[in-house]
């Protein structure tokens, strides 16, 4: 039984009317003009008042008209009366229940939905701060659109079936206007990767595997679903009989079932050390402030890295040379110190803090060898000279090997950072002894036995 049956009426029987004209002539304008719309406006602005259902209505000081191209575009109606037109098979009691409920729902809360290119097991559902890491179910993606009596016949239909179980990070954005079709320069940016930097980088500290973003959408759970088929990647699937399926295209980057608890402790713990460290940026004193800038633009840069690095760390020739730049700056943002000097030493200082986050004399060699390889590319790309030359393959090897150093140095940094003005470039530089166990050794032990990522370090076992 409808929620409002005066308004489910009107409905009905503007349907009728409307569904006869000829869908060469079905402009909005065109429907407006059909008998009853007036009756289903009238109907409308009763059963949801502007005070409760703004969403609805005309911006500005007007007279609280009711935005007929949101009920009759947005909400569905009108693709449903040029269904009708063609005569395709359509519950006419399905749309106009369905227009009841779009107009006499919740009021939606506008959210970004990004999704990942992972594999996560259904029923996923992690916070990370005010993000949420959730795989959606059939039932309730159908929910989340508008007019779902036309799910089996929207042109949307189809991309919405391929991202059932698909991992969204989602975010609840309570000002953006839901009604019109949006500018996603806006909100998101050129690389929604930077804007959402602190949802993201928990889950890639968890994982050595490369983890993306693939389409960035605007939601209102039951008015309005920016989904296009072309923003879902997408590869063949399974072949039945003569068809051919077509299923999400995704990464090696696949959480299971038995992971979700320790994935989700960890993302946990990341965020409310990456919230701490982001505290600073209100803090009266000098290290802190720069502490958490250092964290943004750190994690930014290793983020857009991630975005222009393809398969297994595969890129163009012209793009080695950027993200070793970008991988080594990385390191420079977060193992400097505002209170180092200018000049030579740079490197040497780099290979010191960063094996001085290792435990084992193996690790702390290897870091040392790598760091010192890394910051010397580094240095021939940013000056212009040759640098040394490399097959594909090696490229490839040494760019996965320096971004999970990347990784791995980040990670420790969060969790040894003090929250305070501290500086923990002071406490690397210290010699082995009883303040580096304290202070280093043993914070990293408790947290990787406590809360480890997906593989537990080597240096923390042989340690």
């Amino acid at each position: 039984m409808s929620k409002d049956p005066a308004l489910r009426e009107a409905v009905l029987s503007w349907l009728e009317h409307a569904g006869g004209v000829s869908p060469k002539s079905q402009s909005p304008g065109m429907l407006m003009l059909q008998p009853h719309w007036e009756d289903v406006v009238a109907a409308a602005a009763a059963a949801a008042p502007r005070d409760e259902h703004p969403d609805l209505y005309t911006l500005g000081k007007g007279d609280g008209t009711l935005n007929q191209w949101t009920l009759l575009v947005e909400s569905g109606l009108a693709y449903a009366a040029g269904l009708i037109a063609v005569g395709a098979p359509l519950s006419l009691a399905g749309v106009a229940d369905d227009f009841v409920a779009f107009c006499t729902g919740p009021a939606p809360v506008a959210e970004r939905w990004l999704l990942l290119n992972g594999t996560f097991p259904l029923g996923t559902r992690i916070p990370l701060g005010q993000y949420t890491l959730q795989t959606f179910t059939a039932e309730e993606l159908l929910k989340s659109v508008p007019m779902p009596a036309l799910h089996s016949i929207q042109p949307w239909s189809h991309a919405l079936d391929i991202i059932t179980g698909a991992p969204f990070l989602h975010l609840p954005e309570p000002g953006h206007r839901v009604t019109r079709s949006p500018d996603r320069s806006d909100a998101t940016g050129p690389h929604p990767e930077a804007q959402h930097w602190q949802a993201l980088l928990p889950l890639m500290l968890w994982d050595e595997e490369l983890l993306q973003v693939d389409s960035v959408f605007t939601v209102a759970r039951g008015r309005y679903f920016d989904l296009n088929h072309q923003d879902v990647p997408t590869r063949q699937g399974q072949h039945t009989g003569d068809a051919e399926t077509e299923v999400r295209a995704t990464g090696d980057f696949r959480v299971q079932a038995a992971d979700l608890p320790a994935l989700t402790a960890f993302c946990t713990t990341i965020s409310a050390k990456i919230d701490a460290v982001m505290v600073g940026r209100t803090h009266s004193r000098r290290i802190p402030k720069e502490r958490a800038q250092r964290l943004q633009d750190a994690a930014t840069r290793l983020l857009d890295a991630y975005r222009r690095t393809r398969h297994h760390d595969s890129v163009g020739e012209t793009d080695y040379g950027k993200l070793l730049l970008d991988y080594v700056v990385c390191l420079e943002l977060l193992l400097r110190s505002s209170n180092d000097r200018g000049g030579r030493g740079i490197s040497s200082t780099l290979q010191t803090r960063a094996s001085a986050l290792f435990l084992s004399p193996e690790e702390q060699n290897h870091v040392r060898a790598l760091t010192r390889e890394a910051y010397n590319a580094r240095s021939c790309y940013a000056h212009g000279r040759a640098m040394k030359e490399q097959t594909e393959k090696e490229q490839q090897e040494k760019l996965q090997a320096v971004r999970i150093l990347t990784q791995k140095v980040i990670l420790r940094w969060l969790i040894l950072t003090p929250s305070g003005p501290e500086d923990l470039a002071t406490l690397l530089d210290a010699a082995p002894g009883p303040g580096r166990e304290e202070h280093i050794h043993q914070p990293l032990r408790i947290f990787f036995t406590t809360t480890p990522p997906r593989r537990r370090p080597a240096d923390i076992a042989l340690a």
